[in-house]
């Protein structure tokens, strides 16, 4: 969904004002920050992870924050800022703080709203434990969503198999499991959009729970806005939004006119680092490979570390590069190897014409006003050395999705599913790639053959479909999902796949040949190679489909 405001600036906002006692958080402002401790739940911290990094929270002066259900020690003169769902076991965890005296005060924040009857619980704790006087401040913060990028939110990273897809077209589902879904849903939108401090017009599809979504989030935006008094959509501190004359489109659609894309073996960087790495919240983590040195024998064998690496709004690469084809990205990535390595040249080669080689950067500042030029390169070094960090971070991630590439033929299965999708001529047998043992995953396998049995316009004959589901068992696939496929097609009566496949032409030219046969020392040089011949415009399915 597409929509004109500033998402993410936005939710920093409100999590900068709620970690300031809920005051406006002034920038520049030049006082010490007050320290206080943040305590979250599993859900804020989620929701705080992609906005705020940890010296972002040190500045705004948190010295610690600690998940609400660990083991906590008391700090009896500090103030505490809890950020959590207001659940039963949340609510009772925050009694027994009161009852603990484990902080001077407390600063109460809800992701969502808090219900009366909790709400008394928390008085009724407080007034037991004579700490009433110590309960600050008590607010509904109406963050139940998390921001990733400027354009894009996703309702929930905790629990999301209770909203999703399955859990909604389950065929045991119960009434009462459905309004749960839907109300867990219609909460995390009316969130979003208080936050954003403007009320929506609001689309969707008929006779589908984007509909039963629709109304319900338009009956819930309607009785608030009925109490002006009370509107959370009024007051200086969301500012007008509904008083604009831009207000926000939300576009509810129901996942089944379009089952195909989300199975679709995408050929983006961003989607690619989705679908094959371990990439949550902005998040990747990577297993560092081993040296090449071989164990002694009888060793135990090293572990693989892990490393982390955050892609965010802040990384400009990640900004302008994740859309790209990955082929593009690698190119890039070399790019700008090859021009930090030429900045750092040109400083080198300076402070030797200077006769400052080896020399600390202390002599250096000291230079008269004829070595400004040096002076000049010398403070870009800092610059560079951000620069040098993202092009370690993009080879680290372009590497091991190459190395995904490569060992599951992805470049066949994305230019095998263009053309299933596209209706163009196949150059090959569907069963010669689901039959070949070095050709993907069991979930690969499976993921084309759903695209095509969704994406034909004819169904194949029973015989052929025994011949498919024989060669996908053997293969390791679990024939689940094509069951599933097979009731969905012939209840919905689809005889094609939907209008919104584009017609694309793509060939490759040996995709592979070079990176394989090439053992290039820096590997980025070989991945430029992964050129596409032909690459017409594609659909923003391409590296949106994984979220």
């Amino acid at each position: 969904i597409k929509i004109p405001f500033k998402k993410l600036a936005k939710a920093q906002m409100a999590l900068k004002r709620m970690l300031n006692f809920n005051v406006p958080h002034v920038k520049n402002s030049t006082g010490e920050p007050v320290w206080k401790v943040l305590i979250y739940d599993r859900f804020g911290q989620d929701i705080i992870s992609p906005l705020l990094s940890v010296k972002e929270l040190r500045d705004m002066g948190i010295t610690l924050h600690l998940l609400l259900h660990s083991d906590r020690d008391p700090i009896p003169d500090v103030p505490a800022i809890y950020f959590v769902m207001p659940t039963e076991e949340n609510i009772d965890r925050m009694c027994q703080d009161l009852r603990n005296q484990l902080y001077e005060s407390y600063y109460l924040n809800f992701i969502s709203a808090i219900s009366r009857s909790k709400l008394e619980d928390i008085a009724n704790a407080a007034l037991a434990a004579s700490a009433v006087t110590q309960v600050a401040k008590v607010f509904d913060q109406y963050l139940n969503f998390i921001t990733l990028e400027d354009d894009m939110f996703v309702l929930c990273n905790q629990n999301k198999e209770l909203v999703s897809y399955r859990a909604i077209n389950r065929p045991d589902i119960t009434d009462t499991e459905m309004e749960t879904v839907m109300d867990t849903i219609v909460d995390s939108l009316f969130c979003f959009f208080v936050t954003l401090g403007a009320v929506p017009i609001i689309r969707c599809s008929r006779g589908t729970a984007a509909e039963m979504v629709a109304v319900k989030l338009d009956k819930k935006l309607r009785e608030n806005l009925r109490d002006a008094r009370n509107s959370l959509f009024t007051g200086d501190t969301l500012g007008a939004g509904q008083f604009s004359f831009q207000r926000p489109l939300l576009v509810l659609v129901d996942r089944n006119i379009d089952l195909a894309t989300p199975l679709h073996h995408t050929w983006t960087y961003q989607a690619l680092v989705h679908d094959v790495l371990d990439f949550h919240l902005n998040r990747v983590n990577l297993e560092e490979t081993s040296g090449v040195e071989n164990s002694p024998a009888g060793a135990r064998p090293k572990r693989k570390n892990k490393k982390s690496y955050d892609l965010t709004p802040v990384d400009k690469f990640w900004q302008k590069h994740k859309g790209s084809p990955f082929p593009e990205v690698a190119e890039s990535v070399q790019q700008e190897l090859e021009s930090y390595r030429a900045q750092e040249d040109e400083v080198k080669r300076l402070k030797s014409i200077m006769g400052l080689e080896g020399e600390d950067e202390g002599a250096i500042s000291m230079l008269s006003d004829n070595t400004a030029k040096l002076t000049s390169a010398v403070s870009s070094l800092p610059e560079l050395l951000e620069k040098k960090r993202l092009i370690d971070l993009h080879t680290n991630v372009a590497t091991a999705v190459l190395e995904h590439i490569k060992a599951r033929k992805l470049d066949v299965y994305f230019e095998y599913e263009e053309k299933i999708m596209s209706k163009t001529t196949l150059d090959k047998s569907l069963l010669d790639i689901i039959s070949d043992p070095d050709a993907g995953t069991p979930e690969d396998k499976m993921r084309l053959f759903l695209i095509y049995y969704i994406s034909t316009q004819q169904a194949p004959s029973e015989a052929d479909l025994e011949q498919y589901k024989k060669a996908l068992t053997d293969a390791g696939c679990n024939l689940n999902p094509l069951q599933y496929i097979k009731q969905w097609k012939a209840f919905t009566k689809m005889a094609s796949a939907p209008a919104s496949y584009g017609s694309t032409t793509t060939k490759s030219m040996g995709l592979l040949s070079r990176v394989m046969n090439t053992g290039s020392q820096f590997v980025m040089e070989g991945v430029k190679n992964l050129v596409l011949k032909q690459q017409v415009s594609i659909l923003i399915r391409r590296h949106t489909r994984n979220f």
